[in-house]
């Protein structure tokens, strides 16, 4: 008696990850035909800046800021494994959680990884505010309330925890000053190359608009960041898409603008991300697992104490 060849299995999340591919490629696909004229010279120009910015500085940001005592490289690589896998799920959350495993590979407990990929976000927010409040750009106040609003819950939050459950904190080292200054410096380099990309797919579209007034609008569109949404399609993209077109942007150009900026973002996620991960794949069975306290570097002051 013959076996009957099963079907292929398909999963929820195979099917969730098709549609959010394919709802950030809809969005190019339908806005820039529309538009009357599109040079992509510009926005590739743009790109270049923005490559350095996402792949060398921000890697370099973790780095300075970490504690798992790995080399500029791997965080190179992890960070570019990461954006690939980012780039295909809601709310970028996907690069968060790889980063936390591959730290947790290296020997750190995944409450010490959650902290310090929380630690790097919070100083590449502090570095988006030092570059806009350098740019001469001010928000709008109802713009400002609900970002400081999110983190005073944030902070809240974390001393009710501390006061309760100290037991979920975790030890986490804080860097030295002078790392937690490099960490802002890197994230400010990382804005500026962000106001390049944008200023150079705004070029492809046809317009223009000054830097200081890209600084403050992508800024703004980063208070939505909060709410997932595909690469592309998101609600940050809408907020940027509505932040340009009140700066004076044609709205039709503005959602090419912002559609062209997360239709790029796939090229150097795929050339970088895509080899790095296969090379990860690889070499997982035969790296050993170092243990984590033969690379503390120099003692500093627990979290918990800071609180």
């Amino acid at each position: 008696m013959t076996r009957r060849a099963s079907a292929p299995r398909v999963t929820y999340g195979g099917v969730a990850r098709a549609a959010l591919l394919v709802a950030a490629l809809a969005v190019p696909a339908v806005t820039l035909p529309a538009l009357p004229e599109v040079s992509l010279l510009p926005a590739l120009l743009g790109l270049l800046p923005w490559v350095v910015g996402k792949y060398v500085l921000c890697p370099l940001r973790w780095y300075a800021i970490g504690e798992s005592g790995r080399s500029r490289r791997w965080h190179l690589r992890a960070f570019a494994e990461a954006e690939l896998l980012g780039l295909a799920t809601p709310g970028h959350v996907g690069a968060d959680l790889w980063r936390v495993r591959r730290l947790h590979g290296t020997g750190m407990a995944t409450p010490s990884g959650l902290a310090e990929v929380a630690l790097d976000r919070v100083v590449g927010a502090v570095g988006l505010a030092a570059f806009v409040a350098l740019a001469g750009t001010t928000l709008p106040l109802g713009l400002l309330l609900p970002a400081l609003g999110a983190g005073a819950a944030l902070a809240l939050t974390v001393l009710v925890v501390h006061r309760v459950r100290p037991q979920w904190v975790p030890e986490r080292r804080l860097p030295a000053p002078r790392r937690l200054a490099a960490g802002v410096l890197l994230s400010m380099g990382y804005q500026a190359s962000v106001v390049a990309l944008l200023l150079g797919c705004l070029a492809a579209t046809g317009h223009h608009v000054a830097p200081a007034a890209i600084a403050g609008a992508f800024a703004a569109s980063q208070l939505a960041g909060a709410l997932p949404g595909p690469h592309g399609a998101s609600p940050k993209d809408a907020a940027l898409a509505a932040a340009l077109a009140a700066l004076g942007v044609p709205w039709q150009a503005a959602v090419g603008a912002v559609a062209l900026k997360a239709a790029l973002a796939w090229l150097p996620g795929v050339l970088l991300g895509a080899p790095a991960l296969l090379l990860t794949r690889r070499a997982a069975r035969l790296a050993p697992v170092e243990p984590l306290a033969a690379h503390r570097r120099e003692p500093v002051p627990s979290l918990a104490a800071a609180a």
